[in-house]
């Protein structure tokens, strides 16, 4: 059975739909790496494995997802961070040491 697809047509259940998604995110960072086609090219198959890593190693409540095109991809490798409030950092170009330092101090 196929679920119907509502449309949103004002900012109010805009901002309704925004606060039920935000309710059923984990209470985690989520760490979100580009691995579409140029990321891949571009080595984010590594800075994947870096932040997977160094969340375990430091034993960081977050989690790291592996997601598609990140849509400028000059600046691959990128990664998003996404904070608990919803707050968004993306970082380009993310080599091993950016990875690193990306997980020690943000």
């Amino acid at each position: 059975m196929m679920s119907e697809t509502r449309q949103i047509r004002t900012f109010e259940e805009l901002e309704a739909r925004r606060q039920t998604v935000r309710a059923r995110m984990s209470d985690k960072v989520r760490i979100q790496v580009g691995l579409g086609t140029c990321g891949r090219a571009a080595g984010a198959g590594k800075t994947y494995d870096v932040f997977a890593e160094s969340v375990i190693r430091h034993d960081l409540e977050a989690d790291v997802i592996q997601v598609g095109c990140m849509g400028e991809c000059a600046f691959e490798p990128m990664v998003e961070v996404i904070g608990t409030d919803g707050t968004s950092t993306i970082y380009c170009k993310v080599t091993k040491a950016v990875a690193e330092e990306i997980v020690t101090h943000h």
